[in-house]
């Protein structure tokens, strides 16, 4: 899995009008001379305002839910690494790109074809990819000119040496914001899918019951911000992982604040984050990237939120 992401749009505003009244001298003073200029000044105001149009409203973004082209961005997840064979890249198995038909990816399902996919989408994700190389890929899809960018990325950012080394959830933002300055500055009706950081609690309590996860954990020094030590479960041991799953949660926070200031950018409402995986869905190379399996779920879940007319 992998790190880094960025920036904002711009709100939409309305002139505020000011209406006016006016009486001319001559009636002013009769109406003076009879007691009731206020209630005429009243009278007119009222027929000025009557008389206003409204500011015409700014036309707001749609999300075009069947983009023709697509550009990934990401980490090893996005590039399916150890979906196919031991420590590789599998793009052809990714669930945003891919062209496995057993993965049934977004792109497959949106383009129709491998021969669309191969033309019109774009895996720019790279193995072990934190938040802060997001801007740079950003960067490359831009050149693109793709109508859907998607991004998953964030559990490298978690999986640290120690808890200590876990990217801050501000840098974390500011990285995320940034790449999305990125895209909105020069492709400004493309949307962007972002999925959220994966539940790795949850990926140790499904493999910590299994001697060989453990030894792969160990012997591959995996995620071991969470993973160290699988078979511990002291008050240390829980608290440091406790705290991984607070710095997720946090992680993912910040991706549903910065993308809903921008109109065409579709956070997945912690979809990915909450889905229940089991070991079907873990690679049996590594105990931690998705299988195939685990991927056509990720491209499930994306196809569901893309394809969505309006997200709540």
């Amino acid at each position: 899995m992998t790190v880094h992401l960025r920036a904002a749009l711009a709100s939409l505003t309305l002139s505020a009008l000011l209406l006016g009244c006016t009486s001319t001298g001559q009636d002013a003073g009769q109406e003076a001379e009879r007691g009731s200029g206020t209630e005429s000044d009243r009278g007119s105001s009222e027929g000025s305002s009557e008389g206003e149009a409204a500011a015409p409203e700014e036309d707001v973004p749609t999300w075009n839910t069947e983009p023709a082209s697509i550009a990934a961005m990401g980490d090893s997840i996005t590039r399916g690494f150890d979906a196919c064979a031991l420590l590789a890249d599998c793009p052809e198995a990714s669930w945003a790109t891919g062209t496995d038909s057993e993965v049934d990816s977004l792109a497959r399902q949106l383009l129709g074809d491998d021969v669309a996919v191969a033309e019109r989408s774009w895996n720019l994700a790279s193995s072990g990819a934190v938040m802060a190389d997001l801007p740079a890929q950003a960067a490359e899809a831009v050149a693109l000119e793709p109508e859907l960018v998607t991004v998953l990325i964030g559990a490298n950012d978690a999986c640290a040496t120690d808890v200590e080394r876990m990217t801050e959830v501000a840098e974390f933002r500011a990285d995320f914001a940034e790449a999305l300055g990125v895209i909105r500055a020069e492709l400004p009706e493309t949307g962007v899918y972002v999925a959220s950081v994966p539940d790795l609690e949850r990926l140790w309590s499904e493999g910590q019951g299994s001697t060989l996860a453990r030894a792969i954990w160990r012997l591959a020094n995996v995620c071991p911000s969470m993973l160290a030590d699988a078979d511990e479960q002291g008050a240390e041991a829980t608290e440091r992982r406790a705290e991984v799953s607070d710095r997720v949660r946090a992680y993912n926070e910040a991706l549903a604040e910065v993308c809903a200031r921008d109109a065409l950018c579709r956070y997945d409402g912690g979809a990915v984050y909450d889905y229940a995986f089991t070991a079907d869905h873990i690679s049996d190379w590594d105990w931690f990237h998705p299988s195939r399996h685990g991927q056509s779920t990720l491209a499930a879940l994306a196809y569901e939120q893309v394809t969505m007319d309006a997200v709540e």
